[in-house]
């Protein structure tokens, strides 16, 4: 399977974006799909992610309440839904894909796609 993140632009503090991570066909195999962020001179961090196999969602920290991640299995799509943005969100914003339940770490996850740029101005 792969996967295609969009969504990304340039909008101001206090702004909302929906990325989507769109997968080429649907997999019985993936268990988590996640989405990571990097930032410049920063190291790959995990934002949030949906674990098919108990429909639970998990959050950074930072992101919860503003973020909120969501489904829709018709179009094998995961959406990000960001709210009240701020100039740390400033990232490049990844979808990956795990076999395993639970899956925090960027080494969990076999299947990645390519990022979307999301940019917060002050």
């Amino acid at each position: 399977v792969q996967l295609q993140a969009s969504g990304g632009g340039l909008v101001q503090t206090g702004d909302s974006l929906r990325l989507t991570c769109t997968a080429s066909r649907r997999s019985f195999v993936t268990r988590t799909l996640g989405w990571f962020r990097q930032a410049p001179g920063r190291e790959r961090e995990f934002v949030a992610s949906f674990d098919f196999g108990d429909d639970s969602s998990h959050y950074l920290d930072s992101v919860k309440g503003r973020f909120t991640i969501s489904r829709n299995d018709a179009k094998n799509k995961i959406y990000l839904q960001m709210n009240s943005l701020t100039p740390e969100d400033t990232a490049v914003y990844s979808c990956a894909g795990s076999p395993r339940g639970g899956a925090r770490t960027p080494s969990d996850f076999p299947t990645w796609g390519q990022g979307t740029l999301v940019t917060v101005s002050s």
